[in-house]
C-alpha cells in the first residue's frame, strides 16, 4: 500500500519561504512522475509543479509560481520536496503531493494535504 506524507505547511508572511516535503513509504522509483497540487477555498485543484522520475528528473512549473518554486527529489529520502519562495497571499491553499503510474492500470496516489497560509 503506497502511502505519502506531507509536512512543511504552515504560516509565512508575504514574500517568505517555505519548504513543502512529500515522503513516500517505499521507493519512489515505481512512479513515472510525482506532483504537487493545490487547493484554495471555493477554487478547483491545480498542478504547481512535477518532477520525472523515470525520465532522469524533468521538471515543470506552473506559471503562476515559475521562478518561485522549485521542485526536487532526493532519491534515497524517497521524498519530493517543493521550496516555495517569495510567497504571495494567492499561494494559500492546502497543498497535496500525487504520484502518478502510468500502468497499466493508471494509478494516481495522493496524500492528505498541508495547510499553506500567507498572511502579514
Amino acid at each position: 500500500q503506497v502511502q505519502l506524507v506531507e509536512s512543511g505547511g504552515g504560516l509565512a508572511q508575504p514574500g517568505g519561504s517555505l519548504r513543502l516535503s512529500c515522503a513516500a513509504s517505499g521507493s519512489i522509483f515505481i512512479f513515472d512522475s510525482m506532483s504537487w497540487y493545490r487547493q484554495a477555498p471555493g477554487k478547483s485543484r491545480e498542478v504547481v509543479a512535477t518532477i520525472g522520475i523515470a525520465d532522469g528528473g524533468r521538471t515543470n512549473e506552473a506559471e503562476s509560481v515559475k521562478g518561485r518554486f522549485t521542485i526536487s527529489r532526493d532519491n534515497e529520502k524517497n521524498t519530493i520536496y517543493l521550496q516555495m519562495n517569495s510567497l504571495h497571499s494567492e499561494d494559500t491553499a492546502v497543498y497535496f503531493c500525487m504520484a502518478f503510474r502510468r500502468g497499466p492500470p493508471l494509478t494516481q496516489y495522493w496524500g492528505q494535504g498541508t495547510q499553506v497560509t500567507v498572511s502579514p
